[in-house]
């Protein structure tokens, strides 16, 4: 199969494309500066094409090469304007599938909570917005659905790992006492895979580890597996902006994704099924446990020599470079913000 990933240098992507390749399929990775996908392991094992899915010109010239499927794996998470251009994006992209006949997409999104919409996060009205607007392609498109995934370099773990490691306490606001469904990268990139040649319609599934908990302990495990056990504290009626901003802070992770991935926390994050497997993958498929994400995510980062070879679950070259390592991780005096200055809560 001819497989066009869009979003390829990022982590669900950089994870993905490799997989299809081993797995049989012709990939032809998408980037706005084809020459990044030098920093990664697969880089010469792919086609590589020139997109930005902001310029239809781009999207269509990609396309016209030949897919068979398209993985779309962009989202923006911060601006001001950030669904504006994600509804700019899903729409270039879907006339492009449109004149061109591909046959099927599969996009990965975000857990949408039972809620009524206009309760939702921006963040989370974003990606439901995207969602409809692939959906309404001609094609087949597949909608995955998850919350957090765990993995060195996804940027939710990173999150959570860089905070755990930087703060002497967890502080745990009353909004934050909700439940999570985390998966790990392996199992999300196996359900890509599986959704390229399931035979389902256009449909949305929820996916995810088949371990649910309160945020406050998914922490509490997380340090456990670290070796760096935190006592944590109940604060009630804490400002959900003051935490992002002092979040902002102390984490390497970009500002505007720190609030958006903040603003998640105020809703139960679960799969409302598991339909997912035995339609998309075997239904004898087992999932990895919280435990032993952990225990693949924790090691050392990979050097380029063992890159092709590495766990997919460890930091890896072509990360981003706000990602860490853990055991790698600077304690408070070390934090730094996204433009690299040195955080002037910390100390030398």
């Amino acid at each position: 199969m001819r497989v066009l990933v869009i979003g390829a240098t990022g982590y669900i992507g950089s994870r993905t494309v490799p997989a299809l390749v081993a797995a049989g399929h012709e990939v032809t990775a998408g980037a706005r500066e084809p020459t990044t996908l030098d920093r990664f392991a697969w880089g010469d094992r792919v086609d590589r094409v020139e997109l930005d899915v902001l310029d239809a010109a781009s999207v269509d010239a990609a396309l016209a090469r030949g897919v068979d499927a398209l993985v779309y794996l962009v989202h923006g998470m911060g601006g001001t304007d950030f669904r504006r251009t994600d509804r700019t994006a899903a729409t270039t992209v879907r006339e492009a599938v449109d004149a061109h006949r591909v046959p099927r997409i599969v996009y990965v999104s975000g857990i949408i909570p039972p809620i009524d919409e206009g309760e939702l996060s921006e963040h989370l009205t974003s990606r439901l917005e995207v969602e409809r607007l692939l959906s309404s392609a001609s094609a087949t498109v597949i909608t995955l659905r998850a919350a957090m995934v765990l993995g060195a370099g996804s940027t939710s773990f990173e999150l959570m790992a860089q905070l755990a490691q930087r703060l002497p306490v967890t502080i745990v606001p009353d909004w934050m006492d909700h439940e999570v469904e985390p998966i790990a990268v392996v199992d999300l990139v196996a359900v890509v895979a599986g959704a390229l040649e399931a035979r389902s319609g256009t449909d949305h599934f929820d996916i995810g580890g088949g371990e649910r908990m309160p945020y406050p302990e998914l922490i509490e495990r997380y340090t456990r597996a670290a070796g760096t056990p935190r006592s944590q504290i109940d604060v009630p009626l804490l400002p959900q902006g003051l935490v992002a901003t002092v979040a902002s802070w102390l984490a390497d992770v970009p500002s505007p994704t720190v609030t958006g991935l903040m603003e998640s926390l105020r809703e139960d994050m679960v799969a409302s099924e598991r339909r997912w497997i035995g339609e998309l993958v075997a239904d004898t498929y087992r999932t990895v446990s919280v435990e032993d994400a952990f225990a693949r995510s924790l090691g050392p980062s990979v050097g380029p020599a063992a890159a092709a070879s590495a766990d997919p679950m460890r930091l890896q070259p072509g990360d981003h470079e706000w990602a860490t390592a853990v055991g790698e991780v600077p304690e408070l005096g070390g934090v730094r913000d996204a433009s690299g200055a040195r955080n002037p809560w910390g100390s030398d």
